[in-house]
């Protein structure tokens, strides 16, 4: 009887994770609402919150897997040559990640940054994302006083930054990825 109630549980969920991708689908990811979502699943309001916390619980699944069939992409392809390539290559991801303010918001809050106790599926994107961009640097002819690592996590901390800017009234006027060519260019090829 236990494996007819996990059985039913997974189900569940999964029907709730599906009723809001179709929300996000049609209306985007800062539209979903719970009401929406517990309506298209036919399941009770307190269901969901059976299965997440809060909308952001659901969100930080639903964005964590999007991001990580982006980092999918990117561990799939061979190593960028040049720092445009690179640049290039980072640009789905970065479409992704800026495509609303509301998304944006999300992945800074589950990052890791924001100090939660949870580590949920963005912050690992994080850490996935620092192993693909360190092994793409470990034999490019990059700076050679950095580890791999400590390189990946300069570009990373760039692609937060060149992201933010995408919101900001001030600077929204460069394109990310010629953004992101000149922080990569100043961070893997520094003039001395």
């Amino acid at each position: 009887m236990a494996r007819a109630i996990q059985q039913r549980t997974l189900q569940t969920r999964a029907k709730l994770v599906e009723a809001a991708k179709a929300v996000i689908a049609e209306d985007g990811y800062e539209a979903m609402r719970v009401e929406e979502v517990v309506l298209r699943a036919g399941v009770a309001k307190g269901t969901f919150f059976a299965h997440f916390k809060d909308k952001d619980a659901l969100m930080d699944l639903l964005i964590g897997a999007e991001i990580d069939r982006h980092l999918d992409q990117l561990e799939a392809q061979p190593a960028p040559e040049t720092i445009s390539d690179m640049a290039a290559a980072m640009m789905p991801l970065v479409a992704f990640m800026s495509c609303e303010r509301y998304v944006f918001d999300v992945i800074l809050r589950h990052s890791g940054a924001a100090a939660n106790a949870e580590i949920g599926p963005i912050a690992m994107t994080f850490g996935r994302h620092t192993d693909i961009t360190a092994n793409w640097l470990k034999n490019k002819p990059f700076r050679k006083d950095l580890s791999a690592e400590l390189q990946a996590e300069g570009v990373q901390a760039f692609v937060v930054q060149a992201i933010s800017l995408v919101f900001c009234a001030l600077h929204n006027a460069v394109d990310p990825q010629d953004r992101m060519e000149t922080y990569l260019q100043a961070w893997l090829l520094p003039q001395t």
